[in-house]
This record gives structure tokens, sequence and C-alpha cells, in this order.
């Protein structure tokens, strides 16, 4: 298997979880339930589901009045981006 493809692979399982992860976390307040940390959901995004976090962040309105969410989520997010289109480059250059 290609590595490129590898690497779409793991990313779309990643935003999946993060997106998950911000609806049961959701589901969790609202029932009174064992949260999910802040900690774990920022390092859900961080290993490349930034995308799928912020997606869940806005469809299920959680986290969105916390200013280290509301920013840092899309901060990751266009770090992430910066760092993916460094790499392609440099790859398309070997």
């Amino acid at each position: 298997m290609e590595s490129s493809a590898i690497i779409i692979g793991i990313l779309v399982v990643m935003n999946l979880i993060g997106y998950i992860s911000m609806w049961s976390d959701k589901r969790r307040a609202i029932t009174g339930k064992y949260r999910i940390s802040e900690k774990t959901l920022f390092s859900i995004a961080l290993l490349g589901g930034s995308l799928g976090s912020i997606l869940g962040m806005n469809q299920f309105r959680h986290k969105t009045k916390h200013w280290y969410f509301k920013y840092g989520m899309p901060l990751i997010l266009i770090i992430q981006v910066i760092l993916l289109g460094c790499i392609i480059k440099f790859w398309q250059q070997i």
C-alpha cells in the first residue's frame, strides 16, 4: 500500500474519532456521566483529528464557549495544513 494512502486513512480515522469524541462528551455532559478529559480531546486533535473535532464542536455546540477550544482547535488545524503542505512539497522534490 502506498504511504500517501496510509496517511489519508489515518487522517480519516482520527477525524472520525475527533467528531465522535465531541459527540460522546456532549452526551456525557448532558446525562451527568464520566467525561472525556480536555487533554484527551486536544490530543486527538493534535494526532490529526482537528477537523473532525472542530466539526463536532460546532455540530453539537460543545466546548464552543471555551476560548482555548474556540481558537485552539482551528490553530491546530492551520498548523497541520501548513505542515502537510510542506511535507507534500518536500516529497515532490524527491
